[in-house]
């Protein structure tokens, strides 16, 4: 086998295409499939439990604010205050400040960037609110009525799969990346290595994504590129353990009787994904300078996965479990 095919030269542009200054990229992308996709499960399970399919899309509306809003805080709050206590108007609006940018050449000092930092440990958080007040919304101006933890026990289903493809955004995006490797498999992530503003200065060329492929392509950069260490694809490990998840789940709702179990699955995914994420974090480099040796050994995200994983097995062992 030619040990060069599993090393592989990262270096995608993390835009789609756009529209103007509105820019549409493959990290939105995915979060529209992952949701789109959930969408679709959540139907299935419905008409498997003999729900009302009318309760679908407002628990889908309600999952998805949960999901974003949870993860946009949790990014704020447990990786990024330092930046965002002094920037309070991005926290929950799509730009960034920079000088010499205007969002439709009109709102000048500031450019449109898309939700960018997020935080899973955050979702996780907003998705156990926001379900509990669904149940009571719904129960209120339905006349319907499920404990939070029977719809956190579907919930969870397709959030397993959602979380694959927000990986692969990461991946697009060439960020949350991995730890240095000298093993036969690694990706070069040129454009978490190389600054935009790097590149156009080392290559002359004033477009970025130019700058980028002369980097990866020319020869005279060749000296360039070879300073790019290989690193651990963190994301595709993490989008293919969700890929796992969610199979295990999906075998434990349909297959088996532990759904009549309230509060099981929930259980099951909160105790798996919080240990598979504890233990991939070894392999990560650290989402906040500073704190990779946080406490002890232990990171940020490391630290968080604890009371998370804590939650999950409380739920799958608790002695008195409400049967359906």
């Amino acid at each position: 086998m030619n040990t060069l095919l599993l090393k592989i030269t990262w270096n995608p542009s993390e835009i789609l295409f756009s529209i103007g200054s509105i820019q549409i990229r493959y990290y939105s992308l995915m979060f529209v499939i992952a949701f789109l996709l959930g969408l679709k499960i959540m139907e299935k399970i419905f008409k498997n439990d003999n729900e009302p399919l009318k309760i679908v899309e407002p628990l889908f509306m309600y999952n998805v604010i949960a999901i974003l809003l949870g993860a946009r805080l949790g990014d704020v709050f447990f990786y990024s205050w330092d930046y965002y206590h002094n920037h309070l108007s991005e926290i929950l609006l799509p730009i960034r400040a920079n000088a010499d940018a205007a969002i439709f050449g009109v709102i000048k000092g500031y450019e449109f960037t898309g939700f960018r930092g997020l935080a899973s440990h955050g979702a996780a958080i907003g998705v156990i609110v926001g379900m509990v007040l669904f149940a009571i919304q719904m129960k209120k101006k339905h006349n319907w009525y499920k404990s939070p933890l029977w719809i956190l026990d579907r919930v969870v289903i397709p959030v397993a799969i959602g979380g694959a493809f927000v990986r692969l955004g990461n991946l697009m995006n060439s960020e949350i990346i991995g730890k240095v490797t000298n093993s036969i498999f690694g990706f070069r992530f040129v454009r978490n290595d190389i600054k935009s503003w790097e590149a156009v200065k080392i290559t002359g060329l004033n477009n970025v994504n130019a700058a980028y492929k002369a980097i990866e392509h020319k020869s005279k950069f060749k000296a360039v590129l070879a300073e790019i260490p290989y690193r651990f694809p963190t994301q595709i490990f993490e989008s293919l353990g969700y890929v796992v998840l969610f199979a295990l789940l999906w075998y434990v709702y349909w297959k088996t009787d532990k759904k009549q179990k309230q509060g099981f699955i929930f259980g099951l995914f909160m105790t798996y994904l919080w240990i598979f994420r504890f233990f991939i974090e070894f392999l990560k480099e650290p989402q906040v300078a500073g704190r990779e040796d946080f406490v002890s050994f232990l990171n940020t995200g490391q630290l968080l996965s604890v009371p998370l994983t804590l939650v999950g097995l409380y739920f799958m062992f608790r002695s008195s479990q409400k049967t359906m």
